[in-house]
Formats: structure tokens, C-alpha cells, sequence
């Protein structure tokens, strides 16, 4: 939507992870390098934890990009609520391989013949399982399992392993004291300093063609910075709603005032309501105000402020829609 308004090729602040849109904090290429170096070995377990948002998938999917496709099988593996079996087909679907029949022999065995055959052709088979924080014990040690496969020189299958920082909790049960000899390299990613996240703010805008429009003043980079905390994901979100802002209201300066205001749209668009509010968001149309006891002026007030932000909100994007030429459309964009 705003895109076009300020002249960007694409959104610069999507919440998806993209390699394309990567920023080498200082961070980030401490973690790229033990990537490396654990790849560099050919074998074991890599594990890189960091908060919800920090970043680690799109660290894994620059890294991927880097490497020879011709000389890499690599598989992922996301929904992480699983049981051994369950995890078992899915590191075989993962591959591409036949998961829903047979019984778990028949499929270590159909996975190590694959493995066999990524070796005889040269090629590696990584295997990527993110959101690793959800993983049992037990089922980590299955995964361990996995890394038996080897030929005469070399394993067959290395594993990453992307989690949250509760995961070290699970890496340092008793029960995976054999796991634990195994991995290679390991680091925690954590947030960005406010230097770093005002460079990666200008970083992210100019891959889309920023040329300085909309300016954001040092006042507003350190609002965003201390509202994110340095965590890429927040920022994304923040950023991403000041330039629908901006284009709403035709901004092209953002200051700390107008970075309040998005923080504030989004606390209202998220809270939860309590007290005699609560009352009243649970009664049935029609019975307002609720059965159980008046409501305040003020409360009355409050949602009254809500209702005509939303609606001078929708006013906007209506008007900017009628004014769109017919050859820019611009409806696919919009959130």
C-alpha cells in the first residue's frame, strides 16, 4: 500500500524471514561465522538459541544461499510439537521422502539409504529444525540417532538446530549427555545495540530503493530502538506501521512523537480489557450499558476516541484507494 507512495520497490519491514533482506550486526557475523566453521566440519550438531524474532532463521537461510546448490541436500523442519515417530516422518518428508507407511525400521532404513545415495553423488544432507525449544528430550535423542548414519569416512547427516533460549535447558538434561558430545558449535544471538538497529532500519529501507523519504529523525530511532529492544522482528512491526501511517497521514518525516502514536495504536488494538471494560466487551449486543452496573464517563470516553481513530483510519484508505490511478492497483497489498 505505501509502497508506491514513497517510491519502494517492496515492503522493507515484512515479518516473513528473507535471506534477501539480511544485516550483518555485529551479532549476527559472530553467528554466521560459528555456522560456518560447524559446516566446515562435516558432521555433529550445530545449535543457535536467540529470542522470539531475533533472527535466526533468516542467519540459516543466508547462510543456505551461500552454499553450492549442487553440492547441498538441505531439509527444514518447523512444527516441532512432535513425538519420535512423528519426527521421524517428518525428517523424511522433509527430504521428499515417502513418510505416511511403514514401520519405524522401514523408515530409518529408507533414510539411510538416501543419505547413501546424497554421499555416492557428492552431495550433503543437512537437515534444519527450527523452533527446537519445543522438542522433548526424547525426541532430541532421536534425532541424535540420526547422526549414526555414516559411511567410511564421513557422517551422512548433519544437524542444525534453531531455537529459543529455553532449548538450553533441554540440551543440558542428563539424558543428552551424548548429544551434547556432539555438538560442534553453538551461540546465542542476542538483540541488536541502538546503533546497530538504526542500521539496520536504513539497511532494510535501502534494498528497496529508499532514497531518504520518509526521513526518520534520531529521536524516532531511539523510540523504535527502545521499544524493539533490538529484536529485528519488533522493529519490522513497528517500522512497518509508521510507514502506513505516514502514508496515511502523507508524512515524510517521522519523529518521536509519531513513533508514540503507532506504539500507542497498536497497545489499544491489543489490550485486554478489564474492570467494568471487561464487563461490557462480553455482553450480547443490544444490552449496553451491561446488566451488572453502570459504566464511567471515562470509559465511555475512551472507546468513543477508539471507534473514530479506526474510523478516520478506514476514511484514509478509502480516499487513497479512489485516488489510485487504475494502472497502479494496489488492493494486492493491502494487510
Amino acid at each position: 500500500m505505501y509502497e508506491n507512495y514513497y517510491g519502494l520497490s517492496a515492503k522493507p519491514f515484512q515479518l516473513r524471514p528473507d535471506p534477501h533482506f539480511f544485516f550483518g550486526s555485529q551479532g549476527h557475523k559472530r553467528a554466521m561465522a560459528y555456522l560456518e566453521y560447524g559446516l566446515s566440519q562435516r558432521e555433529g550438531f550445530i545449535v543457535i538459541t536467540g529470542e522470539v524474532g531475533a533472527g535466526k532463521t533468516t542467519l540459516m537461510r543466508n547462510m543456505f544461499n551461500g552454499l553450492p546448490a549442487n553440492e547441498i541436500v538441505a531439509a527444514q523442519i518447523t512444527n516441532t510439537y512432535l513425538n519420535t515417530e512423528d519426527t521421524l516422518r517428518m525428517v523424511l518428508a522433509a527430504f521428499g521422502l515417502p513418510a505416511e507407511e511403514g514401520s519405524k525400521s522401514m523408515l530409518l532404513v529408507r533414510l539411510e539409504q538416501f543419505l547413501r545415495n546424497c554421499d555416492k553423488q557428492g552431495k550433503r544432507a543437512l537437515l534444519v529444525v527450527d523452533e527446537a525449544q519445543n522438542l522433548t528430550a526424547r525426541t532430541v535423542e532421536e534425532l541424535r540417532m540420526l547422526s549414526n548414519f555414516q559411511s567410511d569416512e564421513r557422517s551422512l547427516l548433519q544437524t542444525f538446530l534453531l531455537g529459543q533460549p529455553e532449548f538450553r535447558t533441554t540440551l543440558n538434561s542428563p539424558e543428552l549427555r551424548q548429544l551434547r558430545q556432539r555438538v560442534i558449535a553453538t551461540y546465542h544471538l542476542g538483540p541488536m545495540n541502538g546503533d546497530e538497529t538504526r542500521a539496520y532500519i536504513v539497511h532494510r529501507l535501502q534494498t528497496v530503493g529508499w532514497r531518504g523519504n520518509p526521513c526518520f529523525t534520531d529521536g524516532a530511532h531511539a523510540a523504535i530502538h527502545a521499544h524493539s529492544g533490538g529484536i529485528p522482528r519488533t522493529t519490522n512491526h513497528v517500522c512497518d506501521r509508521l510507514l502506513l501511517m505516514g502514508f496515511l497521514e502523507e508524512l515524510d518525516t517521522f519523529t518521536e512523537a509519531e513513533v508514540a502514536t503507532v506504539l500507542r495504536d497498536i497497545r489499544d488494538e491489543t489490550a485486554v480489557p478489564d474492570g467494568p471494560d471487561s464487563t461490557l466487551a462480553l455482553e450480547p449486543p443490544g444490552e449496553w450499558p451491561p446488566s451488572g452496573g453502570m459504566v464511567s464517563q471515562g470509559t465511555i470516553d475512551e472507546r468513543l476516541v477508539r471507534v473514530e481513530r479506526s474510523m478516520v483510519s478506514l476514511l484514509h484508505v478509502l480516499r487513497k484507494l479512489v485516488a489510485t490511478p487504475a494502472n497502479q492497483p494496489q488492493m494486492d497489498n493491502i494487510e
